[in-house]
């Protein structure tokens, strides 16, 4: 059996960096991915992705990502309830596994572009199940330059 998600989007506002009774950090953040246009709309629609990280993602995320940042994620669908005001509610959202800047940081600093907690178990009473994540060094490779008409899923 597979969970698997990969989401590349736009962070939808700031991140706010929260730590738990444990001092782990954690952050929910919402990824706008564009959705493919249908042939009755004309206009592009965009589904708006919940997403938490946890640990040397969250403080990644916080310290780098601004709102407007295009970032990819990749992790795994989890979900939940919680007794609500109005009875039971149900939640769904994405346990990000590793984090990517993508594009321009906006405040043109020097920033490593991700994160990974690969082979990593995200459970918040489970703090052994984290480790120190690696960051990638992409300075030396070239960009490239594709437009959206050769992306197959755009």
């Amino acid at each position: 059996m597979i969970n698997r998600v990969v989401l590349v989007g736009r962070l939808t506002k700031d991140i706010e960096l929260r730590k738990t009774s444990s001092n782990m950090s954690v952050c929910r953040f919402t990824v706008a991915c564009d959705r493919r246009k249908s042939q009755q709309a004309n206009a592009p629609t965009a589904d708006f992705i919940q997403c938490v990280a946890w640990n040397q993602s969250a403080d990644f995320l916080a310290q780098y990502a601004s709102k407007g940042a295009m970032v990819a994620v990749d992790g795994r669908i989890t979900t939940g309830s919680y007794d609500g005001q109005n009875g039971r509610v149900y939640t769904t959202e994405v346990t990000a596994e590793s984090v990517r800047l993508l594009g321009n940081n906006r405040n043109n600093t020097e920033a490593p572009r991700s994160v990974s907690s690969t082979n990593q178990t995200f459970t918040p009473n489970n703090e052994a199940a984290y480790s120190t994540n690696d960051f990638d060094d992409f300075s030396s490779t070239p960009s490239l330059d594709i437009s959206s008409d050769d992306l197959p899923f755009y």
